[in-house]
């Protein structure tokens, strides 16, 4: 086993992981996958997995005749190089890493054995069928040095006339047709879900549109602090984001980096973001309310918004992480007051930025006066982050413009379903709501280089959970992702790079918000 393996997990795009089973329409790979090549000698099998696959994702019989025999066709070797391959299989997809199974393919007992490997590791079993035309086989096998025998090339060809049906009963994930024939071969799928996942894009209907904002949590800004914020403005202006925002912490979090790395002020470098004519919305995900006095922070974000020209919003939290509280003298009341406080300082803000300067009595806070100018240019929105159902979704429904939920997809279903509940008890229309996620996404500029940073960023993390942590792939693969979020209503993505070092990272993205937004 490589040491430095590391599994990327993602569907693959149609240049890197897609077969085209018919004219038009592709299929998605499931990735991480086993994946079993079947096709006579001559098939094209090798080929289209070097093409989709890295190397070290392909296991090969030949390649193992090679190590363990006198090379790649030395057939004495082959009962040792079949047991090395079944050793090597067993150890990548017991790490949930993706493996290519170079062979023929073409024995139902050596296919059992695969599959039962899959169903151990949890991982989807592929069956790729190379049905290719028995001519262009043969034109093959002649062009090669060591030319297959005739007659084992015919008895290759004429089992392939079974292994569709045999296939069909095996119970494989998902079976797909790579080369030849005018039908895709799919004979089974694990769910609808899973089915509908395959479905070519063009099939469906056009999904919604989502905006993106760029989350910046990381600051390589080097020797010159401003001039690598104004250059990451400008390349997130370039690459399509309509908005920048900033964490607010005062020591750097450990799911980031180290405690010594820089983690600016928010609102002061917000404010240097204002003088840029970028055009892109500032605001902070999120502000906890234990940080500021809710009228401190009315009178900041009114001025940010006058400053930026009407782009600021609000992004507004409960706060979560003693640590810094302590380091820096501030309390750290408990959860319960901390959501009162959430709520409470919700309605100051709201109270503040009203027009005119009269006294202000609502249901937690009562004010002598408003007096406070600027104001801002148009209603800042509210963002609350946090996804407690029992109390946060709650405060949702009734005090904000947006909040902020996980972007997995099956906790962002539970956790809609608990927002849609609260608004009904309140009779608000959901849709008055933004819905926005936080998604730190690993996209690569290719396989290898996706792979590098899963291994860079995964620390004690195994690869393989962390690459499914990150949905770690390129930016074609994350198209999907985006959609499915689109369909469930929400409208704005903020994205963090986990491996964000500087303005030219972006560019990574730029195609994900072409397509979606």
């Amino acid at each position: 086993m490589v040491p430095d393996e590391t599994r990327s997990f993602f569907a693959a795009s149609a240049t890197l992981g897609t077969v085209e089973p018919y004219p038009g329409q592709h299929v998605a790979m499931p990735d991480p996958a086993l994946v079993v090549l079947i096709g006579p000698s001559g098939s094209g099998k090798s080929t289209w997995a070097a093409a989709r696959y890295l190397p070290r994702e392909i296991v090969s019989s030949d390649e193992l005749r090679g190590i363990v025999g006198s090379g790649p066709h030395d057939l004495d070797a082959s009962d040792d190089a079949f047991s090395l391959l079944d050793q090597i299989v067993g150890a990548r997809s017991g790490r949930g890493l993706t493996t290519i199974i170079d062979t023929l393919g073409l024995d139902p007992a050596r296919r059992s054995v695969y599959l039962g490997q899959a169903r151990k590791a949890r991982l989807p079993a592929v069956a790729v069928v190379f049905d290719t035309d028995a001519v262009a086989c043969r034109e093959r096998n002649r062009a090669r040095d060591r030319p297959v025998p005739a007659a084992v090339l015919n008895a290759q060809l004429r089992k392939m006339r079974e292994v569709v049906a045999e296939l069909a009963a095996e119970g494989w994930d998902l079976v797909v047709q790579a080369e030849g024939g005018a039908q895709p071969v799919r004979v089974h799928q694990q769910s609808p879900e899973s089915a509908r996942s395959q479905e070519p894009a063009q099939a469906r209907s056009e999904p919604g549109r989502l905006d993106f904002i760029l989350h910046i949590s990381r600051f390589a800004w080097g020797e010159d602090p401003a001039g690598w914020l104004k250059a990451m403005a400008a390349a997130a202006a370039n690459a399509g984001f309509r908005g920048i925002a900033l964490m607010d912490h005062l020591i750097q979090i450990p799911q980031v980096d180290r405690a010594w790395e820089p983690i600016p002020e928010p609102l002061v470098t917000l404010g240097m973001l204002a003088g840029l004519e970028s055009g892109l919305r500032l605001g902070t995900l999120v502000t906890p309310v234990t940080f500021r006095a809710p009228g401190v922070l009315a009178k900041a974000m009114a001025t940010l918004d006058v400053l930026s020209g009407g782009r600021a919003f609000c992004g507004m939290g409960a706060g979560w992480w003693d640590r810094e509280h302590a380091a820096f003298g501030l309390s750290f009341p408990s959860a319960r007051d901390r959501l009162d406080n959430l709520e409470t300082a919700i309605e100051t803000v709201r109270a503040l930025w009203l027009p005119g300067t009269k006294a202000y009595r609502g249901e937690r806070v009562q004010l002598p006066e408003t007096t406070c100018y600027p104001r801002p240019l148009s209603p800042i929105p509210i963002i609350v982050g946090g996804s407690g159902e029992r109390r946060t979704l709650q405060i949702v429904a009734r005090l904000a413009d947006g909040c902020n939920l996980p972007a997995d997809i099956d906790v962002l279903d539970a956790k809609l379903a608990v927002l849609r509940e609260h608004c009904a008890k309140v009779s608000r229309d959901m849709t008055d709501i933004e819905i926005t996620v936080l998604d730190i996404p690993v996209i690569g500029r290719n396989r290898e280089h996706t792979a590098q940073i899963v291994e860079r960023l995964r620390g004690r993390v195994s690869a393989a959970a962390f690459a499914r942590r990150h949905h770690a792939g390129l930016a074609a693969d994350h198209v999907t992702r985006y959609r499915q979020l689109a369909e469930r209503g929400v409208g704005t993505v903020f994205v963090a790079l986990p491996d964000l070092a500087g303005p030219e990272d972006l560019a990574r993205l730029a195609p994900v918000i072409a397509a979606v937004s």
